[in-house]
């Protein structure tokens, strides 16, 4: 999950929504977040290769899920670490963002 997606979310969410552990892409150290239930937030300041790996093993061989902006998202599109994705588009109608497929490196699209 991306630092921006954590942030929005943190203040609202209930305990346990997520059912399982939380990898937080972040440059700031932080302890783990530890909700009633089974879901911790983890805070990764080593990289996206490193919170996959974080992942993968706390999936134990279940999918794993990629969340957050388009920062989080290009980054692993760019590293060639998704196999199969799905957009879901929320409009905004007031501000900006930022677009989804700036600064994708087509050659990993191959």
């Amino acid at each position: 999950m991306g630092k921006r997606m954590f942030e929005e979310g943190e203040v609202h969410w209930p305990n346990d929504l997520y059912k399982a552990d939380v990898f937080v892409l972040t440059h700031e150290k932080r302890d783990p977040w530890v909700q009633k239930g089974s879901t911790t937030f983890y805070f990764i300041n080593d990289g996206i290769e490193i919170a996959l790996k974080r992942a993968r093993e706390s999936a134990q061989g279940k999918d794993i899920r990629i969340q957050g902006g388009a920062e989080t998202i290009v980054q692993f599109l760019n590293a060639g670490l998704i196999d199969e994705f799905v957009i879901h588009i929320a409009p905004v109608f007031l501000g900006s963002g930022i677009r989804l497929f700036e600064g994708l490196n087509k050659d990993t699209m191959l």
